[in-house]
């Protein structure tokens, strides 16, 4: 029984410090270094992940890590890191769906919305919905839940409905430690609210 016990304060710092570097690259680098530097941080979750066997939090942060990198290089060049991404989330649902307050719903969520269907990637909207809103049922009031399926609703036409959940967004109880992040979130949010409400 000790050993897991043991194992979990380094994993714990280690997933702390990538979500660290992720919020300074996401949040303040240039656009121009995103790319690049998600790379670098990409190879560094991959080694938390393997050093860590059997645990959820590594394969998710590396799923969004490969995620946002797939993001910088967009395009049909992105399809082999979405799919990539998808693995890691799946694999961190296997062992635990409800670690992070269900950040690996919430990410494979997204990456169904954004990915393009078949025959180019794996993009499925009906699928993207339900794992988001079972992201949302885990953590009802986190921000990144309501943001993304705020964005999800107006990406798929529905943009009145998206209102109440980027609102919820904007209020949501601040998270310890991720500062950045949440101002970072919340200024998305601001803007995606308007573009709601304007439609």
């Amino acid at each position: 029984m000790l050993a897991p016990a043991v194992q979990a304060a380094p994993a714990g710092d280690e997933v702390a410090q990538l979500q660290r570097e992720w919020e300074a690259i996401r949040y303040r680098a240039a656009a121009a270094e995103r790319g690049q530097r998600f790379e670098a941080l990409a190879a560094k979750a991959h080694k938390v992940s393997e050093s860590n066997p059997g645990r959820a939090e590594p394969l998710v942060w590396e799923g969004i890590i490969v995620s946002s990198l797939a993001g910088e290089r967009g395009g049909l060049g992105a399809l082999s890191l979405v799919k990539q991404a998808k693995a890691l989330y799946e694999a961190a649902i296997q062992i635990d769906g409800n670690v992070l307050d269900g950040s690996a719903y919430n990410s494979l969520g997204v990456l169904y919305y954004k990915v393009p269907g078949w025959p180019l990637g794996f993009g499925d909207k009906a699928r993207a919905s339900e794992l988001l809103r079972r992201s949302l049922a885990l953590n009802p009031k986190g921000i990144d839940p309501n943001f993304f399926y705020g964005e999800y609703l107006v990406e798929t036409g529905q943009p009145l409905e998206a209102v109440s959940y980027l609102e919820r967004a904007l209020q949501a109880p601040p998270r310890a430690g991720r500062e950045l992040a949440d101002a970072g979130r919340r200024e998305e949010a601001r803007q995606l609210l308007e573009k709601a409400r304007a439609k």
